[in-house]
């Protein structure tokens, strides 16, 4: 895949960018321990001062780099400034938060071991990878170089290759608010350079954001060199609406959970699963709402769903959608990519699937809903653990046993009620099966590129 900004509203190539040399990679590399070794003689109110410097410069520059997001990937406007606000609020936590999180933690009575202190301390491991997807060009990135930088690792990232301009933005953003020169650079090459680069024995760490076979690739060559590994994945996530539900607000948040960012988001809520006693109304409200959302240029503020980001994506949601529909489902809402220049395809609404589908089994990147009828709430979680994903869930009711049963009961890393799945700083995101492993944000999220170092002193 070429280096290029293709501008997914028009199919226009913006501008292609020539990748790094190996010369470039190891001038980057050298940088970046270089930065680490630099930055274990500061300390974590130095961090925290750059950290906060870097955050004024994302708002400084949100209409500036909103309009990169935009042109580079499609999300509407409004959420594209959204996305560098968000930023700019996880850089502060990390700033605010680090030197808690990564405190000492003494054994409260070290007697019990034969000792006259015991604790145990967090201390960085040194260059981290980040290999990273293009549907949240800046936050995806944000939420791992916050907590790595204030940790004190340094980070190379190896960017989609279709979002270069965000990338390139974000090779000098550490830098200009202060972090030693290196603490952070983009690495401008192709899938294919990234196993090189993890074998290179400056790189201690590697964390990764997309596809489950990109995971699973770059896992495997972690793992050959002894290497740990943190993967956020696919998702395919339920969205359960029980008896008890408000179902107006059910609906609409239905809708929002799935078009969000054109419907490119891994926890993005994309089978919908109601109660057979409130199907009905359910699926006639979720599909208005759905058929009447405004489609078109993402720069247009009125808009409510852009184009996916690529050619190859809208033609994967066609196909999903068209297998669907010749094996019996019906179509509520959509169905079809829209005619004309860019890579847009229409709000959808499936309904009566069956298990040959391959839309019930696949994770559909992009504004296409799935709808389930469910039996009762047994057959609810049946529908909603029967894919290999588990990365977070949506659960409506009013029944505080029914609460508790789905909390129990879902297999994923997370469990929202009442309302859609949103990541926020404070807490922990990450999922299970083939989501991936480890945790990014909240303590957690800090602790995962660090080593517990266990001291004890007679």
């Amino acid at each position: 895949m070429a280096i290029a900004s293709i501008n997914p509203a028009t199919g226009e190539t913006v501008k292609e960018f020539a990748p790094d040399e190996p010369t470039a990679v190891e001038r980057k590399l050298a940088a970046a321990q270089a930065a680490f070794e630099a930055l274990g003689r500061t300390t974590y109110e130095q961090r925290a001062t750059w950290m906060q410097a870097s955050a004024d410069l994302l708002e400084s520059e949100v209409e500036e780099l909103a309009k990169i997001l935009v042109t580079e990937m499609g999300k509407p406007i409004a959420q594209a400034r959204a996305e560098v606000l968000k930023s700019a609020k996880g850089m502060r936590f990390y700033a605010e938060n680090a030197e808690d999180f990564l405190a000492d933690e003494p054994l409260e009575e070290p007697s019990q071991v034969g000792a006259s202190l015991a604790y145990s301390r967090y201390e960085p491991l040194g260059v981290v990878l980040a290999v990273m997807p293009w549907n949240y060009p800046l936050w995806q990135v944000i939420r791992f170089a916050a907590p790595a930088l204030m940790a004190g690792n340094t980070g190379v990232l190896k960017h989609a290759s279709n979002v270069p301009q965000s990338a390139l933005y974000l090779d000098t953003l550490f830098e200009r608010g202060g972090f030693p020169r290196g603490a952070f650079h983009t690495l401008l090459v192709g899938t294919a350079a990234v196993g090189e680069v993890i074998k290179d024995p400056r790189v201690k760490a590697v964390t990764l954001t997309g596809s489950e076979p990109a995971g699973r690739a770059v896992a495997s060559a972690a793992a050959a060199e002894v290497k740990k590994s943190v993967l956020e994945l696919g998702g395919s996530d339920p969205f359960i609406v029980l008896p008890s539900a408000d179902l107006e607000a059910a609906a609409a948040t239905a809708v929002k959970a799935r078009i969000s960012n054109n419907g490119q988001s891994c926890i993005a809520g994309k089978r919908f699963i109601a109660h057979r006693d409130v199907y009905d109304e359910f699926a006639r409200l979720f599909a208005e709402k759905t058929a009447a959302l405004k489609v078109g240029d993402p720069f247009d503020e009125s808009v409510d769903v852009g184009p996916v980001a690529t050619a190859g994506g809208r033609d994967e949601l066609t196909g999903l959608v068209d297998d669907a529909v010749a094996k019996g489902a019906s179509v509520l809402a959509g169905g079809h990519a829209i005619e004309g220049p860019g890579y847009f395809f229409a709000p959808t609404v499936l309904a009566d699937l069956t298990d040959d589908m391959r839309v019930v089994y696949e994770e559909t990147f992009g504004p296409v809903a799935s709808l389930y009828r469910a039996e009762d709430a047994d057959d609810a979680i049946r529908i909603a653990n029967q894919t290999t994903f588990g990365l977070s869930s949506s659960v409506w009711t009013n029944d505080p046993e029914e609460e508790s049963y789905f909390v129990q009961h879902l297999d994923a890393g997370a469990v929202f009620i009442n309302g859609m799945t949103v990541s926020y700083p404070e807490l922990p995101f990450g999922g299970i099966k083939a989501s991936g492993f480890g945790r990014e944000l909240a303590a957690v999220g800090i602790r995962e590129f660090t080593n517990l170092k266990t001291v004890w002193k007679a």
